[in-house]
């Protein structure tokens, strides 16, 4: 089982000393740590287990100036390692940090009382209590880093605390938190992050979010190991192909493609520390990812989070929600809500069955592999709720959504119809958007077609009052012969395609007799001498230069022609 354990304490309790205690590897590799002695960004270290399972480990700086710091590497973790001073007891960051493991739901642990070689017996037993009326449910051990008293008890424990935890899901699309980049000589850009969830393998095309940019995992490695596949719950390093260091960053998600959205707003579940007010503006963390955001309420439990910065999120995320200190934090019913709220559908998704968590997240078409994932529902959970949707080609549509739609082509059909008699049909093209889901509604719709133009059923182009105009036309060009005349362009279409007239360039038309005519000449020339040019074909014709090439460039589209320069040829037959 991979599992992710992370410290938590107030500045200088010991938290990287006790690392090193049970890792054997120093955290703190930055030169300003190492001077002053505390935790400036986040370390990491394997920490194998008495029965031989490795966890891996996030020691996060305690320091109140470092808080959103201990926020990036808390979010990715599965177990806390809280450790407290013995001889000081709790201090402030030693409660917010058991604050924001709780917001974020991490409900399982151990304390570590250090330093005990400092102090005497009944000063740790009183620090051991507190501990305990602080954290009831986890284990509390004394430990020194320095004398080693107590590790072994440590590793133990939290192997007890590792196996009370629920793994990861490994199924699905992959998403990790990029917490930690730097660059590698012969290898290029490697990024480091928890694995949320899914499985990443060396080859794998993954899509970098926020920026949208496609990436290629050249290697994976876990705790410095190559490995051909990780999964979920385990510190992952992936090297990169052909990505520049600068163009990524702490809080870049890579994901599998088209699984998460990207959203400037979020829809949460409050968990208040003390009262946030609507239009409150404060800064919410979630993943190794933090943005300005003002808090629209909805009713008492709910909130709408409006973002400056796009985060990539998926219902039952936790996430925190700071301004000075920690305000609360809240769990995300909807990661792409509408912006208008709607307090009934937040607590569907809050409360709901999965049919009615996937109605109210199906606001607009959802492919879905995405929905599975922006839902977090497992297998059994979205087919229940795949059928209170339709779904079509991959594509899940809300029944209201869809109604809309059809209600909108069946309109504009109709008002072509109606202004249009003689063509009342519109190209697919224009009654649908240019969309991946177009081609899964359009069998959906109530729509004759022929060919790319769609039309009503039962709908027939018409002449109506426009009969006489039409064979008027007709009449005049029998009498032209080969000469073209202008038309109506409507009126033009509909006779063509009743087989009256043939359309030429330029708004001009020909009858279908002299059409024959003219391709009769044009054919014998050609026949009898191979080609044949504008002049020759203007004087077979007896016709103005114009009218010879507007049949010519006809004959060019029909494919009856070849144009090699001045000269046509009959173009010869597959």
């Amino acid at each position: 089982m991979a599992l992710t354990v992370g410290t938590a304490g107030h500045v200088d309790h010991g938290k990287t000393r006790l690392v090193a205690a049970l890792t054997g590897k120093d955290t703190d590799r930055l030169p300003e740590e190492r001077r002053r002695g505390i935790s400036i960004d986040l370390g990491y270290a394997p920490l194998e287990l008495p029965d031989g399972t490795t966890l891996s480990l996030i020691d996060v700086p305690g320091h109140e100036r470092f808080v959103r710091t201990m926020v990036a590497g808390a979010t990715g973790i599965d177990l806390f390692l809280l450790v407290i001073d013995a001889g000081e007891g709790a201090r402030p960051q030693t409660n917010e940090h058991i604050a924001i493991l709780r917001l974020l739901g991490v409900e399982h642990g151990v304390v570590a009382l250090t330093k005990i070689d400092t102090v005497d017996p009944e000063t740790v037993e009183l620090a051991a209590e507190e501990a305990r009326e602080l954290l009831p449910e986890a284990e509390v051990v004394p430990v020194s880093a320095v004398t080693g008293e107590g590790v072994d008890e440590l590793r133990a424990a939290l192997a007890r605390a590792a196996d009370a935890v629920e793994p990861r899901r490994t199924e699905g699309p992959a998403r990790l938190f990029v917490d930690r980049v730097f660059t590698l000589h012969g290898i290029g850009t490697v990024v480091t992050g928890t694995l949320w969830s899914g499985a990443i393998a060396e080859g794998d095309e993954l899509l970098q979010l926020p920026r949208g940019e496609s990436v290629r995992v050249r290697g994976v490695h876990v705790h410095d190991l190559p490995v051909e596949r990780a999964g979920a719950g385990q510190r992952v390093a992936l090297a990169l192909a052909s990505v520049e260091r600068a163009a990524v960053s702490r809080g870049d998600v890579l994901v599998t493609p088209g699984a998460f959205p990207v959203s400037y707003r979020l829809e949460v579940e409050l968990d208040e520390l003390e009262p946030i007010a609507d239009g409150a503006r404060l800064v919410a963390h979630h993943g190794t990812r933090r943005a300005p955001a003002r808090v629209v309420r909805i009713g008492d439990r709910h909130a709408q989070l409006r973002l400056a910065a796009p985060m990539v999120a998926a219902r039952g995320d936790r996430l925190v929600l700071r301004s000075e200190t920690t305000l609360g934090g809240g769990k995300v019913v909807d990661p792409a809500p509408p912006r208008t709220v709607d307090e009934h559908r937040t607590e569907l998704l809050a409360d709901g069955r999965p049919s009615e968590v996937v109605r109210a997240l199906v606001t607009h078409p959802v492919r879905v592999e995405a929905l599975a994932a922006r839902a977090l529902l497992d297998e059994a959970q979205l087919e229940e709720g795949l059928d209170a949707v339709r779904v079509e080609q991959g594509w899940a549509f809300a029944d209201d959504w869809l109604d809309a739609i059809i209600a909108s082509v069946e309109q504009r059909l109709g008002d072509r119809a109606e202004k249009a008699p003689l063509a009342p049909g519109l190209p697919l093209a224009e009654i649908l958007p240019d969309e991946p889901w177009a081609a899964a509604v359009l069998p959906l719709l109530p729509i004759e077609r022929k060919g790319s133009i769609a039309f009503l059923p039962g709908t027939e182009a018409a002449l109506g009052a426009r009969e006489d105009e039409a064979r008027e036309l007709v009449a005049e060009l029998a009498r032209s012969g080969c000469a073209p005349l202008k038309a109506p362009q409507d009126l033009a279409r509909y006779l063509e395609d009743a087989g009256e007239i043939v359309r030429l360039g330029d708004g001009f038309v020909i009858g279908a007799g002299g059409y024959a005519i003219a391709k009769d000449l044009l054919v014998s020339e050609c026949q009898a001498n191979g080609e044949i040019t504008l002049a020759r074909f203007r004087d077979l014709l007896g016709a103005g230069r114009r009218d010879a090439q507007l049949l010519l460039e006809r004959f060019d589209s029909d494919g009856l022609t070849v144009r090699r320069g001045d000269v046509r040829t009959l173009r010869r037959k597959p």
